[in-house]
């Protein structure tokens, strides 16, 4: 797992409160980029921006590399639609990786495609990767007092 590292993930819509969208990228030099955009109830866009340590770097290739979303293939995935667009792109290696279908609601539409098992691959990793983004913005953002 040496050589290049980059993650990219986005997923959002546009609909009558605008377009609304979550992403976050992981550069190779450790930072972490996170903006929320929701104008629902004239909710402003949130940004973060943090440096995490190698581990953690380390830890998020073990996530990808454990996944095993490098070998599949988004040829047969849902097309982005009315409901909304994902988007996944990761470097890592030799590997150059970019996956674009609609938002999954949940693994029904898995089960629906013409892919299952790909797509349930991508939802999972996609689960654990926003997962582990905001429990490290959590982490670092919200100090509660002692």
């Amino acid at each position: 797992m040496a050589g290049e590292f980059y993650v990219r993930y986005y997923v959002g819509h546009k609909g009558k409160f605008g377009h609304e969208f979550l992403e976050f990228e992981f550069r190779p030099d450790g930072r972490l980029r996170y903006a929320n955009n929701s104008n629902y109830k004239n909710d402003t866009m949130i940004r973060k921006e943090v440096t995490v340590s190698p581990l953690v770097m380390d830890e998020l290739k073990k996530i990808i590399d454990d996944s095993e979303v490098l070998k599949e293939d988004d040829k047969q995935w849902p097309v982005p639609d009315r409901v909304g667009r994902q988007e996944l792109e990761i470097v890592m290696g030799d590997s150059h990786i970019s996956f674009t279908t609609t938002k999954i609601g949940s693994l029904l539409d898995c089960k629906n495609s013409k892919d299952e098992e790909g797509l349930r691959v991508f939802y999972y990793l996609v689960q654990d990767l926003k997962c582990f983004v905001f429990s490290l913005i959590g982490l670092h953002f919200k100090i509660k007092p002692i």
